[in-house]
């Protein structure tokens, strides 16, 4: 069996610094300095309250699956899912290194990066041993 494959993301010039952090292995978010909310995905004017006085800060990368799927009819079986950060935020991402018969909603995970076709480190997300 091949391994799982992920196309490149679209970068753009908001998302750009979002991206080569990615490359750097960090996880960035944005928060509005106006209202104090966080979001995703990166963009320049707060969804919250349409502010433009936005500002990076670095993830602690950990969260929990509010929801997931496992496609087995693909070539390699893989999962996606919705990960709540602790941030407060939810990010669509695949869960990798995991028994896909053992996921489940309210698993804690944390952010492991992939590499796409074209080299660009992805943010994904894997089990945290309950150790």
């Amino acid at each position: 069996m091949s391994e799982k494959t992920y196309p490149d993301p679209v970068i753009t010039l908001e998302s750009e610094q979002y991206w080569q952090a990615c490359n750097d292995g960090m996880l960035l978010l944005k928060r509005c300095t106006d209202c104090g909310e966080t979001h995703f995905y990166p963009r320049a004017i707060c969804p919250h309250c349409f502010s433009d006085k936005t500002e990076w800060y670095e993830s602690i990368g950990k969260g929990r699956i509010y929801s997931y799927s496992v496609t087995r009819r693909a070539e390699v079986p893989f999962a996606i899912a919705y990960v709540t950060l602790e941030e407060g935020v939810t990010m669509l991402s695949n869960i990798v290194d995991a028994d896909l018969d053992a996921l489940e909603i309210e698993q804690a995970v944390e952010v492991t990066f992939q590499e796409s076709e074209g080299g660009q480190s992805l943010p994904m997300f894997r089990p945290v041993d309950a150790a």
